[in-house]
C-alpha cells in the first residue's frame, strides 16, 4: 500500500512531498516523489492521559469514535473501574480494548481506593501492583493521587512507587497546586508527569524541576489557557491530554482539537506535533510509530495544518476511518457490575441543625478545584434544607456498596431551581452523588439511579431521565453516537432546571474527589483537601 501526500517530519521540522509506502503493518519505505496529492502525511495523535471511563463508553466503544479525530492511541489510567471492581475491572479494560484496532496504553491504578476518608468497591495493593507491574500490558504506575502519602513516606505508597522503578515503568502523578519544598520531593520519589497543573507559574515550576507537564483541556477542567504559553519553550517536555471526556464532546473532537487551537494562537506547528504525537510515545515506550520507516503504519492524512480535519486514519496499516466514517465494528463483552445498596427514603437525606452557619463546596465552571465558603443557613422544622433563592443547594453521597445514611453537604453555583440531578459517576470511588432543591427531589433521583444499578439523572415533578450506566455503574453498552444523544438530552435538561454550569454532570461527577482542594463530600462526610481531614458542615 502506498499514501501520497505532503510527508510531516516532526524530527527535522520540514515538510515534503513525498509517499509512504507500508508493508505487514509497518512502513517499508518514506521517499520523496512528485505528485498532485495537497493533504499532509503525520503520526496519529496520542492522547497523553484519560480515563477511558468518563467517555461512558467502553473501550472498543471509544475507540470507533476517537479514530475519527485521528487519535491512534491512548494511555489510559482505568482508575475508574478499578475502585469499583477492582484488578478485574482493570482486565476488562485491557481485553475489550485488545479487541479493536487503536492501540489502549493501561497503566495499573495507584490508589484503590483514592484514599482512606470515602468508601470504595475494591482494594489494590501494593502486593497487587507488585504483580501488575510485571505484566507486560500494564505500561506504569497510573497517577499517584496520594499525594501526602509520598510526602510523608507512607509505607505501602512508597512500595507501590518502588515495584514501579524496579520494573521500569513511568510513573505519573497528579499534584493540583503543590509547589515547593512539597513538590521537589514528590519529583524526587520518583514522579515524572503531572496533568493537575491550573496555573501557568506552578506549571513553569513543576517543569523547571524536571516534570512532564500535561495540558489539559477535557470536558469539565480545562487548563489549556492558562498553560498554552508555556509550550514555545518547553515543548520537549509537554504534552497534550483530555483526562476526561464526556461522549458529546468526543463526537466533536479529540487531541485535533488542541493542535487547532495552539497553531491558531501562534504556536510553532512541528513544537505542537511533537506534543501531540511524539512526546507521549517515547515517554511511556509505546509500540506506536512515529512516521519513521521501519515503524508501526500509525499515521494520518489531514487536509491542511491549521484545523487539522482528519481525512483518514491508519494504525498499523490499517485503514480504520475515512471521512469521518468509523471501520472499528462494536465487539461483545460482558457486563460487569458492583452494586448494592437498597432504596432511600426522602427522611435519609434529613440533616437536623439550630447552627446559623454552614460551610459550603462553591464550584468553579471548568475546574476540579473548589472553594471553602460559608453561607446562612436555611432551616425547616429543625432539618438544614436548599436554599433555592441564594443557589445553596443540599448535596448528598451515598455509599453504593452497602447499606449506609448518606452524606450531606450544600454546594453553590449548580443553579437548580427545581428538581434534582444525580449520578452514580462519582470520582474516585463512584458512589452515588446527587443535588437538589428539596430532600424529596434528592429522594427520587438518587432511588432511579439505584433502580438501573447505575446512571446519570434529571428528575422533576413531571418529568425524570435517565441514562443507564450498566457496566460498572460507569460506563454504557451502547455506543458513542447513542450515548452521546441520550446524554446531550440530559444536558439539555439540567440546564432548562437552571443550571448555568458548561457540563453540570461532568463538574457533578468531581465533587467527591477529595484529592482535589479545597471542599469536597465522600460518603463519610464533608472533606477539607486542603488540610486532607474531615471537617464540619456546621459553623461554630
Amino acid at each position: 500500500m502506498i499514501v501520497q501526500g505532503n510527508i510531516v517530519d516532526i524530527y527535522n521540522k520540514r515538510i515534503f512531498k513525498g509517499e509512504v509506502e507500508v508493508e505487514n503493518g509497518r512502513i517499508k519505505e518514506i521517499r520523496e516523489s512528485d505528485h498532485a496529492c495537497e493533504n499532509y502525511i503525520l503520526p496519529g495523535f496520542v492522547d497523553a492521559h484519560i480515563h477511558i471511563e468518563s467517555s461512558m463508553l467502553v473501550p472498543s466503544e471509544f475507540a470507533k469514535i476517537a479514530v475519527i479525530h485521528g487519535t491512534v492511541a491512548t494511555v489510559s489510567d482505568p482508575h475508574e473501574i478499578a475502585n469499583v471492581l477492582g484488578v478485574k475491572g482493570v482486565e476488562f479494560m485491557i481485553e475489550n480494548g485488545k479487541k479493536v484496532p487503536l492501540k489502549f496504553n493501561f497503566g495499573a491504578p495507584s490508589c484503590v481506593p483514592a484514599t482512606s476518608f470515602e468508601s470504595a468497591g475494591a482494594i489494590i495493593d501494593a502486593a497487587d501492583i507488585q504483580l501488575m507491574m510485571q505484566n507486560p500490558d500494564i505500561l506504569y504506575l497510573a497517577e499517584m493521587m496520594n499525594y501526602p502519602g509520598v510526602l510523608f513516606d507512607d509505607d505501602e505508597v512508597l512500595k507501590k512507587i518502588k515495584h514501579a522503578k524496579n520494573n521500569n515503568k513511568p510513573i505519573d502523578g497528579h499534584a493540583p497546586g503543590l509547589r515547593g519544598d512539597d513538590v521537589t520531593k514528590y519529583i524526587s520519589a520518583g514522579i515524572s508527569t503531572d496533568h493537575e497543573c491550573f496555573s501557568y507559574d506552578e506549571a513553569k515550576e513543576k517543569l523547571e524541576k524536571g516534570m512532564k507537564v500535561l495540558i489539559r483541556e477535557g470536558s469539565a477542567a480545562k487548563n489549556f489557557n492558562a498553560l498554552i504559553d508555556l509550550l514555545p519553550d518547553n515543548y520537549e517536555n509537554m504534552m497534550f491530554c483530555s483526562d476526561d471526556k464526556h461522549p458529546d464532546d468526543l463526537l466533536l473532537g479529540h487531541i485535533n482539537q488542541l493542535c487547532e487551537r495552539a497553531v491558531a494562537k501562534g504556536m510553532d506547528v512541528f513544537k505542537v506535533l511533537q506534543m501531540a504525537c511524539v512526546n507521549p510515545v517515547k515517554h511511556y515506550n509505546l509500540e506506536v510509530g512515529l512516521l519513521q520507516k521501519n515503524d508501526f503504519a500509525d499515521f494520518i492524512v489531514v487536509d491542511n495544518l491549521e484545523k487539522f480535519k482528519v481525512l483518514e486514519t491508519y494504525i498499523n496499516g490499517e485503514l480504520v476511518s475515512k471521512n469521518g466514517e468509523s471501520f472499528v465494528k462494536s465487539v461483545d463483552f460482558e457486563v460487569l457490575n458492583n452494586f448494592n445498596t437498597d432504596k432511600k427514603f426522602v427522611k435519609d437525606f434529613r440533616f437536623d441543625s439550630s447552627s446559623e452557619k454552614i460551610n459550603v463546596i462553591e464550584v468553579l465552571d471548568g475546574e476540579l478545584v473548589t472553594n471553602k465558603m460559608e453561607a446562612t443557613s436555611l432551616i425547616v422544622d429543625g432539618n438544614l434544607v436548599s436554599n433555592k433563592a441564594t443557589d445553596i443547594l443540599k448535596m448528598t453521597v451515598v455509599n453504593r456498596y452497602k447499606n449506609a445514611k448518606p452524606s450531606i453537604a450544600f454546594i453553590k453555583n449548580f443553579g437548580l431551581k427545581e428538581g434534582a440531578i444525580a449520578s452514580s459517576v462519582g470520582h474516585d470511588s463512584h458512589n452515588i452523588i446527587a443535588i437538589g432543591v428539596s430532600d424529596e427531589m434528592i429522594c427520587k433521583a438518587v432511588n432511579l439511579i439505584i433502580e438501573n444499578s447505575g446512571g446519570i439523572c434529571a428528575v422533576n415533578a413531571s418529568e425524570e431521565k435517565i441514562v443507564s450506566l450498566p457496566v460498572a455503574g460507569i460506563m454504557s453498552d451502547l455506543s458513542a453516537h447513542e450515548i452521546g444523544k441520550s446524554y446531550a438530552e440530559l444536558d439539555v435538561m439540567a440546564k432548562k432546571m437552571g443550571s448555568k454550569l458548561r457540563a453540570p454532570y461532568m463538574s457533578l461527577s468531581f465533587m467527591a474527589l477529595l484529592v482535589i482542594p479545597a471542599l469536597k463530600l465522600s460518603d463519610k462526610g464533608l472533606f477539607d483537601g486542603t488540610s486532607f481531614k474531615f471537617t464540619s458542615l456546621e459553623v461554630e
